[in-house]
């Protein structure tokens, strides 16, 4: 049984922003005469390059690396652009986002202390919070951490504000790369949660491989007060 929970957010406890995502590269595209799917492949390489590097006194907030990473995939493209303009709904969405249905059952019933783990900004995250009403044990974003995942400092303060060890802990996430691999590197089992069926790509070998949050309950102890979060 784990002693407690490591828990990402966008993607796993609440949805991501992924519908943003393309009628902003159509946008880029159209002024580029490239495809869509080309301008999403360059903002996520730019965005998670720049992510890599984002550490200690390098950290950069989230909204800046969103914005900037935009930026400069329009400029491979030959496109000059305002990101903010472009991206501020989708900023938006980062406080209001809704939550998966297996969230809050999950949250009531599992019996050990949950610290989230976000790769967002402070204030977006807190906002999602308060907006669903969600009390946990701890929480960690990269704004604390000075870092994103899957570097090491993120699990680590995450460790350091339950008290436990990497044994002691389940990590859950969505992300292969960010909360499975992260993860692993320092001895924490992670479970992947995959809604849509997908596998993991080769190379990434969860300990678990859910299609829900609740699935993970018998790994846990007593249950909570049921009334938990609301």
């Amino acid at each position: 049984m784990y002693r407690g929970v490591l828990l990402d957010v966008y993607g796993t406890l609440v949805h991501d922003d992924d519908a943003f995502w393309p009628p902003i590269c159509a946008e880029v595209a159209a002024r580029a005469g490239v495809t869509g799917a080309d301008v999403e492949r360059e903002w996520n390489r730019c965005l998670h390059r720049s992510a890599d590097l984002a550490h200690g006194d390098a950290f950069r907030t989230l909204a800046d690396l969103n914005d900037a990473g935009l930026e400069a995939a329009a400029a491979h493209f030959g496109v000059r652009l305002e990101a903010h303009r472009l991206c501020r709904e989708q900023k938006a969405f980062w406080r209001r986002p809704p939550l998966f249905d297996d969230s809050l059952p999950f949250l009531r019933a599992v019996g050990v202390p949950v610290c989230l783990v976000s790769d967002a900004d402070r204030d977006d995250l807190a906002a999602v919070l308060t907006r669903h009403g969600i009390v946990v044990d701890a929480v960690v974003t990269s704004q604390d951490a000075r870092a994103y995942k899957p570097r090491p400092e993120p699990f680590w303060l995450a460790l350091a504000r339950l008290g436990l060890g990497p044994g002691d802990v389940l990590h859950i996430g969505d992300s292969p790369g960010s909360d499975v691999v992260g993860a692993q590197a320092l001895a924490i089992d992670a479970a992947l949660v995959a809604r849509a069926g997908s596998r993991p790509p080769a190379g990434v070998e969860p300990r678990y491989l859910v299609a829900s949050l609740t699935d993970l309950l018998p790994l846990f102890g007593h249950r909570r007060d049921p009334a938990g979060p609301s």
